[in-house]
C-alpha cells in the first residue's frame, strides 16, 4: 500500500461528508484551511529537522519519488489530510453532541497531562523524539487550558479520543502494521522503544499536539469572524 493510498483513504469520506446539511463543514473552510496551513508549516519545519537528524526516515518503495525540501510530498500532505479529517470529526461531534461531557473535567485532564508529560520529557532528555514531543505537548496543553483559558478543551479531548481510532489505523499502516515493511521508520535510539502495534507510543502525543494546534487556530479564526460579524 503506497503512502498516497493511505492518505486518500483517510481523507475521502471527510471530504464527501463535508457537504452534510446539518454540519455544513464546507462553510467553515475559510477558517479550516488557514489553520491547517499555519500548523502544517510549523510541523513541516519540525519534520525537515528530524529527518535530517535521522529521527525517522522514509521507505522509497512506498513513495511517489516527489520531494519538497527533502521531504516526500506525501509527508507534507499528511499534515493537511490528517488535520482536515480530525477537524471534521471535531465539528461533527460539536454539532451532533450538544452536551460538553468532558468540559467539567478538562482542567484536571490538562493538568494531569502536563504533570506527566513535561517531567517525562525532561527525564528522557537523551531521546530526542521522546523529549521534544512530550514537552511540546505538555506545554501546548498548559497554554490553551490555563493561559488562553479556552472553553473547548473538553470537546477537544472527546474528539481526540475518537480520532485516535482512525489515527492508529493510519499510523499503523505507515509504521508497518498489515503491510510488508514500513513506510515511515523510526530510529529507536531517539524514542523509548515502546510500541502500540508498530506505532511508537510517543506518536499519540505527537498527534495530540498536531490536532490541538489545528483546533486552536480553527477556533481562533472562527471566534474572530463572529466578533467582526456577530450575526453570522
Amino acid at each position: 500500500m503506497s503512502y498516497f493510498l493511505v492518505l486518500f483513504l483517510a481523507i475521502v469520506f471527510p471530504v464527501l461528508l463535508s457537504f452534510d446539511r446539518k454540519v455544513a463543514f464546507y462553510r467553515l473552510w475559510k477558517y479550516i484551511f488557514p489553520a491547517i496551513l499555519i500548523t502544517a508549516f510549523l510541523f513541516i519545519l519540525w519534520d525537515i529537522l528530524f529527518t535530517h537528524l535521522g529521527v525517522w526516515s522514509f521507505n522509497r518503495q512506498y513513495l511517489s519519488g516527489i520531494y519538497v525540501f527533502n521531504l516526500p510530498v506525501e509527508e507534507i500532505l499528511f499534515f493537511m489530510v490528517v488535520p482536515y479529517a480530525a477537524l471534521f470529526t471535531y465539528e461533527v461531534l460539536r454539532v451532533y453532541v450538544q452536551k460538553d461531557y468532558l468540559g467539567q473535567y478538562a482542567r484536571f485532564i490538562s493538568l494531569f497531562l502536563a504533570v506527566v508529560l513535561i517531567p517525562s520529557g525532561l527525564i528522557f532528555y537523551d531521546r530526542l523524539y521522546t523529549s521534544s514531543n512530550l514537552i511540546f505537548c505538555g506545554l501546548l496543553v498548559l497554554f490553551f487550558q490555563f493561559v488562553l483559558r479556552v472553553s473547548w478543551m473538553g470537546r477537544f479531548y472527546l474528539a481526540y479520543g475518537i480520532i485516535l481510532v482512525p489515527f492508529v489505523l493510519v499510523n499503523g499502516v505507515l509504521t508497518g502494521s498489515w503491510i510488508d515493511g514500513e513506510i515511515v521508520s523510526y530510529n529507536n535510539a531517539e524514542n523509548l522503544g515502546l510500541r502500540i502495534m508498530t506505532i511508537p507510543a510517543e506518536d499519540i502525543f505527537y498527534g495530540m499536539s498536531l490536532i490541538l494546534l489545528n483546533t486552536g487556530f480553527f477556533e481562533y479564526f472562527r471566534k474572530k469572524n463572529r466578533l467582526i460579524h456577530p450575526l453570522r
